[in-house]
């Protein structure tokens, strides 16, 4: 920490750095003139041994050089006082301006004035020591405004990384009262080690972390690795946690296209930074090109997936988006959002249940629709385990009622979300899905190209496990888990949303392809940085195990057993090859799945789902199952639903 008396001391070097900085720009040309004068004055006495002959010579072409440089200089924007910003382009303008002054000199001087006995030395001398003086004078300014950032005042930061964000950061951090002095940095490469970044010097490694915190009285962690995967930033915020100081990132790759980092950038680390950093690559010219002055519609499209489609695909210049959703809130909100944005006009919101036949066919052929994103359908597990037959009438009817109005209107593709719960599923929802997939791997006319694209669960969607943890956290609850051992794939919305649209590219008719959901995570794991994440340790929030419920697995699957996979162009996307059935065989057994509903009960439903989807297992005995509102939702509340804000039939 700094004395009294330095504080003292920089509080007037603030001053004096304050003033020379900030003058307006008739006293900066003033001051640039007196350089400009010494310079020439400097060299003569050097060109004559120190002495001042032919005066009569130098007092005539001081003036017309000093009229020209500052002439120069103002063309080159060199005139404003802002010399704390000096940098490489600042040097290059000062060398442009004092040869183009020097040039123009020499013309007027010899030609115009003809002075033909000004020393031609002099001409040389002059322009080295005006661009020193400048260039200088620049630099020195800089030095000065950064040496004043360090006060007592400045949160003392150390920064996790050496890379180029690091060198960002640190540049940020040096500007006038940014409000952080940085007092190094840690990286794991061995080659970084003692290297200065702006002379902020390489500290040692990532685990040296807590050492470091304390030996250099370190108040908060900068972590500057924005391409760092999802287990480094685990790694680094477990190693953070140790030190005992609060961290925070900045942001990941795909946020720092502009080159820029600023110290507003710098947020806390979330979730989504622990599960899903890994950057995806996805070809935005081939996805522009198969949606731009396309007319697109989005089922579903106030849903967690259908929203975020909506946003996604009306940045690419559709000529029409149609946002259609059953929850007239979910559609109020999503339309304000996207309105806001430049491209939103394209988007028009319509109120409607996919099942209405005259209300769907109306909306495809006035419009139109060539592309189909088909999101809506009923998703809540054990919600569904006790109204089987609506989630069959949503999820397996409603879809191919779409598709056959679809192909009718001559649509030319048609993309269906499915689920990681349609492998090997246990519940009526995965096998609604399951089955939504066969029907998609064997429609019959080429005409309409229909792929389906398989995922597990996405970080933040409605109902799902972030957003209850959050609110239980919020509450001061215990944190409802169903099972110790329960783990489920994880992925951020955004990029699930980008590969489906990257799938919808590649896709052709009748194809599964899954998305790369990387490892699956252990809810428990989950929890427990929740709860770090938030500011508490792990044995401050108590945890309450509630048993799975009907329609629940501990393990979620992506591939069946029989599934051959295959790569794709994108790594990030896999197609699968298994069995599937023909149009003919299946459409009967669709018929035969019909006559069951609404006729006795779950059971002969569940029995004609078994026979179509033989890897079906059903895990819960009996028609109906225990009183749901008497359990403990745990990981599914649908918060949604509780604030009356949203129909669950439509969103996914």
């Amino acid at each position: 920490m700094h004395s009294y008396e330095d504080s003292a001391m920089l509080k007037h070097v603030n001053q004096l750095a304050t003033t020379l900085l900030h003058q307006r720009s008739w006293a900066i040309g003033t001051f640039q003139a007196s350089l400009i004068f010494f310079s020439l004055l400097l060299a003569w006495m050097l060109r004559f041994d120190f002495h001042l002959p032919q005066r009569s010579i130098l007092l005539t072409a001081a003036p017309v050089l000093i009229v020209i440089r500052l002439v120069v200089i103002a063309h080159c924007n060199l005139s404003h006082g802002w010399w704390r910003y000096t940098g490489v382009s600042d040097a290059l303008d000062v060398a442009r301006a004092v040869s183009l002054g020097s040039a123009l000199f020499f013309l007027i001087n010899r030609y115009g004035l003809g002075l033909t006995s000004f020393p031609i030395s002099v001409y040389l001398l002059e322009a080295l020591l005006t661009g020193t003086s400048l260039a200088g004078v620049r630099l020195l300014s800089r030095v000065i405004a950064e040496s004043v950032l360090e006060d007592s005042n400045s949160v003392r930061v150390l920064i996790v990384g050496a890379g180029t964000a690091a060198q960002m950061l640190i540049r940020e951090i040096k500007q006038p009262r940014s409000g952080y002095a940085a007092v190094g940095c840690v990286d794991d490469d061995p080659s970084k080690r003692k290297l200065k970044i702006h002379g902020i010097p390489v500290l040692g490694a990532v685990d040296e972390l807590p050492r470091l915190v304390v030996q250099q009285a370190v108040e908060e962690i900068l972590i500057a690795v924005p391409s760092a995967s999802s287990t480094q930033m685990r790694r680094f915020v477990e190693i953070c946690e140790r030190s005992g100081a609060r961290f925070r990132t900045v942001p990941s790759l795909r946020d720092l296209i502009s080159g820029e980092l600023t110290m507003k950038q710098v947020r806390e680390v979330k979730l989504e930074d622990l599960l899903g950093r890994e950057p995806v690559t996805i070809d935005l010219a081939s996805v522009r090109n198969h949606l731009a002055e396309k007319v697109v519609m989005v089922t579903g499209a106030a849903g967690s997936i259908g929203s975020e489609l909506c946003r996604q695909i009306v940045e690419y210049g559709p000529s029409k988006l149609i946002c259609v959703d059953h929850s007239e809130t979910g559609i109020f909100y999503l339309e304000r959002e996207l309105s806001r944005r430049p491209l939103g006009s394209s988007a028009h919101y319509v109120v409607a249940d996919i099942r209405n036949t005259e209300r769907m066919t109306k909306l495809l052929w006035e419009a139109h629709v060539e592309i189909i994103f088909h999101a809506a359908a009923y998703k809540h597990v054990p919600v569904m385990e006790s109204n089987v037959p609506e989630a069959v009438m949503n999820n397996v009817f409603g879809l191919v009622q779409l598709l056959e109005l679809a192909e009718e209107a001559d649509c030319k593709t048609f993309v269906a979300i499915s689920s990681d719960k349609a492998v090997k599923p246990t519940s009526i929802m995965g096998c609604t899905k399951r089955l939504g997939e066969l029907i998609l791997a064997a429609w019959p006319s080429p005409a309409m190209r229909c792929v389906s694209v398989r995922f597990g669960n996405v970080l933040g969607s409605s109902g799902s496990v972030i957003p209850v943890f959050t609110e239980q956290l919020r509450n001061g609850q215990p944190l409802t888990i169903t099972d110790p051992e329960i783990k489920r794939f994880f992925m951020t919305i955004r990029e699930a949303v980008s590969l489906v649209l990257q799938a919808f590219v590649i896709g052709k008719h009748r194809e599964i392809l899954v998305l790369d959901m990387g490892e699956p995570v252990r809810i428990l794991d989950l929890a427990h940085t929740l709860i770090r994440l938030s500011g508490k340790h792990v044995g401050e929030v108590p945890l309450s195990f509630t048993g799975l419920r009907p329609g629940e697995k501990l393990y979620e699957d992506l591939f069946y057993d029989d599934e051959t996979v295959l790569q794709t162009v994108c790594e990030k996307i896999k197609r699968t090859q298994g069995s599937v059935m023909e149009w003919k065989e299946l459409k009967r057994h669709l018929e035969d799945l019909q006559s069951t509903l609404f006729v006795d009960g779950a059971r002969p439903i569940k029995k004609k789902l078994k026979e179509i989807v033989p890897q079906y297992y059903e895990n819960w005995s009996g028609d109906t199952p225990p009183d749901l509102a008497s359990a403990d939702l745990g990981l599914s509340v649908n918060t949604s639903e509780r604030n009356g804000n949203r129909s669950p039939a439509q969103n996914t």
